[in-house]
C-alpha cells in the first residue's frame, strides 16, 4: 500500500484515498489570473470532495525557442505562489530546474516537481529530494519521455538513498516519445510504476503535446491536442492512477505558453466529476 500525506494540509494521495487533483496554470501570466483559476478549481474540488493542489510554474526553462515566454522568474514567481497559497489557503505545486532553486522552492511549495527532461539529473534530484524532505513536502517526479515505466525504479531508489527513512516520491506518467513530434501513453505503465511502492499520477495535459510541431509557430513551439486531455485522463484513472495533473486557462488560445494542450477553465467541473466517478468505480470493483 502506497500512501503519502501532506500533514499540514491533511491531504493524502495513494491507495484507498480520493483522487488527488494537481491543477492550475501552465505558467504564471499574472497574479490575478492565477487567483481566479485557483479559486474556481478549489471550489470545484471542494464540491466534489477531491483533495486539491494549485499548480503554476514560475519559469518554463524547457522551451523550443529562445523567444518563448518563460514566466516571471524565481523571485517574483515564488512571491506569487506564496500569495496564492495565503489567499486561497491551498497547497502549492511548482517545478524547478536548477540545484540552487531547491531550498527556496521547497520553502514555498508543498509538492515540488522535477520536470520530465530532468528526472535523471542526479545532483538536481538529490538536492531537491533533501530540501523537500527537510521542509516536510512531497516530491512529484515526471517520468521522462525517454524512459520505460520500469526504468523509473532508478529514480525512486535515488531519492530513497538521498532521504533514508523518508517516503516522499510520487511518480507522474506523461507519455513517451513515439517517432517524431508525437507522444503516446502506455496505460499498463501506471501499474508498473505503482509496483515500485509509490503513488502515480497522470499528466494528461503534457501527454497530448506534439513536441516542436505547432504549425502556428513554424514548428519552433510545441503543439497539442487538447481534445485528447479528457481521454487520457479518464483512461489513466481507470488504469489505477492515484491523481491527475491538469492545466487550465480562461482562454487557452491566448495562453502565453502551451495553449494547444490546455483546457478551458469552463471544462474543469465536468471533467473532474467524470474522473471522480471513474476513480470510485475502479475502487469499488
Amino acid at each position: 500500500m502506497a500512501v503519502l500525506t501532506l500533514n499540514r494540509w491533511n491531504l493524502s494521495i495513494g491507495d484507498g484515498q480520493p483522487l488527488a487533483v494537481i491543477a492550475g496554470l501552465n505558467v504564471f501570466e499574472d497574479l490575478d489570473m492565477a487567483l481566479y483559476v485557483g479559486r474556481q478549481l478549489k471550489a470545484t474540488c471542494a464540491e466534489l470532495g477531491l483533495p486539491y493542489v494549485f499548480k503554476a510554474s514560475f519559469d518554463k526553462a524547457n522551451r523550443s525557442s529562445i523567444r518563448s515566454y518563460r514566466g516571471p522568474g524565481l523571485v517574483e514567481g515564488l512571491e506569487m505562489l506564496a500569495a496564492v497559497k495565503a489567499e486561497l489557503d491551498v497547497p502549492i505545486c511548482t517545478d524547478l530546474h536548477e540545484i540552487d532553486q531547491a531550498e527556496p522552492v521547497a520553502a514555498v511549495a508543498d509538492l515540488v516537481q522535477i520536470p520530465a527532461f530532468l528526472c535523471r539529473q542526479t545532483d538536481l534530484v538529490v538536492a531537491t529530494a533533501r530540501a523537500t524532505a527537510a521542509a516536510g513536502g512531497l516530491l512529484h517526479v515526471k517520468k521522462g519521455q525517454f524512459l520505460a515505466p520500469w526504468d523509473a525504479r532508478a529514480i525512486v531508489d535515488k531519492i530513497r538513498e538521498a532521504t533514508p527513512g523518508q517516503d516522499l516520491t510520487i511518480l507522474c506518467e506523461r507519455g513517451v516519445s513515439f517517432g517524431y513530434n508525437n507522444l503516446v501513453v502506455d496505460m499498463l505503465g501506471i501499474e508498473r510504476m505503482k509496483e515500485l511502492g509509490v503513488p502515480v499520477t497522470i499528466d494528461a495535459t503534457h501527454a497530448v503535446q506534439l513536441p516542436g510541431a505547432d504549425p502556428r509557430s513554424n514548428s519552433v513551439a510545441t503543439g497539442g491536442r487538447r481534445d485528447g486531455v479528457p481521454v487520457i485522463a479518464r483512461a489513466a484513472v481507470a488504469a489505477g492512477a492515484d491523481g491527475v495533473f491538469l492545466e487550465f486557462h480562461p482562454d487557452p488560445d491566448r495562453a502565453l505558453c502551451d495553449g494547444p494542450s490546455a483546457l478551458p477553465l469552463t471544462a474543469a467541473a465536468g471533467l473532474l466529476k467524470q474522473l471522480k466517478a471513474v476513480h470510485e468505480a475502479v475502487r469499488a470493483a
